[in-house]
């Protein structure tokens, strides 16, 4: 089916997502559905980061979902994404802090692996044995490690997905030998499973499970390696001498942040995605069984699963990136609703000093990205003062005294959450969002 195709087909009220792009985001390649505006995607995820980090013919160091084509969507719309239910089918999984070794990429490892021996880009691989020499070349049968873990652990799942605990050595080389089984990878994912490596460098650690998902968006408006849709990883292609390489202009014109590693977008939270093509392109991938803010390590459990999400187009979105509206746990505290009994306090002091209004407030949180944490933050900063139709300083003070600024992803994914005027909020259009997400 090609792109032409999609948009002339009767919109499906759901639609099954079972395929992966090859690590790249294309505007003018097939997608999948249509689906219906208002309808559901249902999607089988494969582990993003490791796993496609060491397979060479990857080309984005992820490996996401086919997109999906949204009836009604255009160019300059937002797509409302309800995330309906996240599930990790994943027994095992394998993760570590990186180093790339030298020689094996066209400049960046992530997007140009590169076979050494015979200086083919992209070559095709198989695993032989276990441990962080299996990826072999088919053609030379030489090593190919664009990746190596300096410091990592196999970690395992009890069947309720709420906990896991790292493994010793002796446990972690078992799981490598049949790692396809325990990092169950969907059919049509190609990757080699990071498990194959069996890093066991902190053994008897516990953790808690809380996934969510690393890779959730809209295909941006140029061809583009999956990891790189980010102001972070998008500045690897400024210059890059791959064929992937942009200009920072066409960087900022045609990403659209879908690699955000934000540990809220999680089941029950709402995300607003910019549209920057027909028909929008929502794709999935990157589910992490948990993660800390920062992903400090520069990586986490990259994990398979299944994901359930609801879409709604939001025509006339006033900015390039996407909004959040977390669960109201995951709120900073001072960004959550005031209670009642607050309120009540609150009116009774304004009106001792002759005020007869006080502003209704909604929590909010608009992400920033770029290459690195103090521009990522005056990207966020920018993208709120003019989605609420703000100055950036009055942005700055009520992000201070109705918020924080938050770290999704080192070095420069951030969240401005701020409690914003509902009068803002309805103007761009998302007032009725934060209603429902916090009952107000």
């Amino acid at each position: 089916m090609n792109k032409e195709t999609a948009i002339s087909t009767t919109p499906r009220r759901s639609v099954v997502v079972n395929g992966f792009t090859n690590s790249v985001l294309d505007p003018n390649a097939p997608m999948l559905g249509p689906v219906e505006n208002g309808g559901t995607i249902i999607a089988n995820t494969a582990p993003g980061c490791w796993g496609p980090m060491i397979t060479p013919r990857l080309r984005g160091g992820h490996e996401v979902t086919q997109p999906v084509f949204v009836e009604e969507a255009e160019p300059g719309d937002g797509i409302a994404i309800r995330i309906r239910d996240i599930t990790v089918t994943a027994i095992a999984t394998a993760s570590g802090h990186d180093s790339s070794p030298e020689g094996f990429c066209l400049g960046d490892p992530y997007v140009a692996a590169r076979c050494p021996t015979c200086d083919e880009i992209w070559p095709e691989t198989h695993l032989e044995g276990i441990g962080q020499d299996a990826v072999r070349c088919d053609k030379c049968g030489n090593a190919v490690k664009p990746f190596e873990i300096v410091h990592g652990y196999t970690v395992v799942f009890d069947e309720t997905r709420q906990v896991g605990v790292t493994v010793p050595k002796e446990a972690a080389e078992k799981i490598a030998r049949n790692a396809h089984h325990y990092a169950a990878l969907p059919d049509k994912s190609v990757q080699h499973p990071i498990l194959a490596f069996a890093p066991s460098d902190i053994p008897g650690v516990m953790v808690r499970m809380r996934p969510f998902l690393g890779q959730l968006g809209t295909t941006p408006s140029c061809q583009m390696p999956d990891s790189h849709n980010a102001g972070d990883f998008g500045s690897f292609l400024v210059g890059a001498p791959h064929p992937y390489a942009l200009t920072a202009e066409q960087l900022a014109e045609h990403k659209t942040d879908g690699h955000m590693d934000i540990d809220a977008v999680r089941p029950g939270a709402i995300l607003i995605a910019p549209v920057k093509v027909k028909g929008a392109g929502v794709y999935i991938g990157d589910m992490h069984a948990a993660q800390g803010d920062g992903e400090i390590a520069g990586h986490t459990m990259d994990v398979a699963g299944s994901v359930t999400l609801q879409v709604e187009v939001v025509k006339n979105f006033p900015i390039d990136g996407p909004v959040l509206f977390p669960l109201l746990e995951d709120l900073p505290p001072l960004a959550r609703p005031f209670s009642a009994d607050e309120r009540a306090r609150a009116e009774r002091l304004a009106h001792s000093w002759g005020m007869d209004r006080l502003e209704e407030l909604a929590p909010i949180s608009i992400i920033g990205t770029a290459a690195n944490m103090n521009a990522a933050i005056d990207n966020g900063l920018a993208r709120a003062a003019k989605l609420l139709g703000m100055t950036v300083p009055e942005v700055r003070n009520r992000a201070t005294i109705n918020g924080a600024i938050e770290i999704g992803r080192a070095p420069g994914v951030i969240q401005v959450t701020l409690l914003a005027p509902m009068d803002q909020l309805d103007a761009a259009g998302l007032g009725d969002y934060a209603r429902e997400q916090y009952n107000l």
